[in-house]
């Protein structure tokens, strides 16, 4: 194992069963994401108590090079987390989307929403029913009849100003919806 890795029992003696388990864990998280500078686990009893019935609740804290991931409660409280092992597999199993997501994030494969972009018709190609918009930055963005959300095609002329969402298109950007402003 690369990583620190610090595992504390509270309210409970140390299993080197569940201690074992533990790091079999954390060495897959290490396969989810190679960016994990530190993790801490927390052992611990819901209720304080070692007897039996005693509800388990895992603490995972790991740290990452811009983002601290702190996993408290897996999921809703869980008569089957009197196992400590089920409790554990659900800590990780949270651990282990929330560890994805982060991954997901940093090779920016999540869809970002930017706000709204503005400009204004450059162009009108009443043969093929689209036309492109200048960008207030200089680019061109290509748009088709049907992303026209308010008003009508025919009504449109060059020089009208226009809000509208971009995306990637086979040919370069377009808008995908345009308002009229």
């Amino acid at each position: 194992m690369r990583l620190p890795l610090q595992i504390t029992f509270r309210h409970r003696d140390p299993s080197p069963a569940l201690e074992a388990r533990i790091r079999e864990l954390v060495a897959r998280l290490e396969r989810v994401s190679s960016h994990i500078m530190r993790c801490h686990v927390i052992v611990e009893p819901l209720d304080g108590h070692q007897n039996q019935g005693a509800l388990y609740d895992f603490h995972i804290d790991i740290t990452l090079p811009d983002a601290e991931l702190a996993i408290r409660r897996a999921g809703p409280i869980d008569q089957a987390h009197e196992d400590a092992y089920v409790a554990l597999r659900d800590a990780f199993r949270a651990a282990r989307r929330r560890l994805e997501n982060y991954e997901r994030k940093r090779r920016r494969e999540v869809k970002t929403h930017n706000g709204a972009a503005y400009g204004r018709i450059c162009e009108l190609d009443p043969e093929h029913d689209c036309g492109r918009i200048e960008t207030y930055d200089g680019r061109f963005i290509y748009f088709h009849r049907n992303s026209l959300v308010s008003g009508r095609y025919a009504e449109l002329t060059t020089g009208m100003r226009v809000r509208f969402a971009e995306e990637r298109g086979d040919g370069g950007p377009q808008a995908s919806t345009v308002h009229l402003v």
